[in-house]
């Protein structure tokens, strides 16, 4: 069953509403974007509801290469308007590691354990004054036709000495980055309603692909 959070419309009206893919396995990334794009009058529907199974091999040198190489196939492969992203976080002591290699830092068959075990080390031996990280997203909407149109996020902060005790499932690495502006973990449980989107790398993406979305969707205000 797909993500159905447009409240307002009747059932009716939302099986008539046009269907927007996002091409992610990452079920925590599925739940922010639909959540980032709820207020829009389309059905979300996962890789799941389509029985597409087959993942797409990220053979991109970069964040664009990667994200338009996965919208692409899964547009085509669904025959629907497809969102999909790439991205990391780049730690600017580690000349922007691990960077596109964020869920493989370790090795293919690494853990989410593995991640955050290495990180307690790295967070314990960053120099005070070279904590700096970011988080950087593109996010592209591709559509069967092979049309394709792509924008960025990018989210600045440090990585903390000693991680947040919650992990959360799929984000390893927000459980050691710092927002020092507002003094608060990069982590749902810290931040306010409002601050997860002001501080959200992929919000600010999707915000640029928002009136790009309603245009070629045909949604109205």
């Amino acid at each position: 069953m797909g993500y159905k959070r447009n409240s307002s419309f009747s059932e009716s009206s939302e099986n008539h509403m046009k269907k927007l893919l996002i091409a992610t396995t990452n079920a925590g990334k599925l739940k922010e974007i639909s959540n980032f794009l709820s207020d829009l009058e389309v059905k979300i529907v996962s890789i799941r509801d389509i029985g597409v199974f087959n993942d797409v091999k990220e053979t991109g040198k970069t964040y664009l290469e990667n994200s338009q190489l996965k919208a692409l196939y899964y547009s085509k492969k669904s025959n629907l308007p497809t969102i999909a992203d790439d991205g990391g976080i780049e730690i600017e002591a580690f000349d922007g590691a691990p960077g596109m290699k964020s869920k493989r830092w370790l090795g293919e068959n690494s853990s989410e354990r593995d991640i955050i075990n290495y990180m307690k080390k790295i967070a314990k031996e960053l120099p005070e004054n070279n904590r700096k990280a970011f988080f950087k997203t593109v996010i592209s909407l591709a559509m069967p036709s092979g049309k394709v149109w792509s924008v960025s996020g990018r989210v600045e902060g440090i990585i903390a000495k000693k991680s947040y005790l919650k992990i959360l499932k799929g984000y390893p690495y927000r459980s050691f980055f710092y927002l020092p502006k507002i003094k608060k973990y990069y982590h749902e449980d810290q931040l306010t309603e409002r601050q997860q989107k002001e501080y959200n790398h992929r919000y600010r993406a999707i915000q640029k692909l928002r009136p790009i979305i309603k245009k070629v969707l045909s949604i109205k205000d």
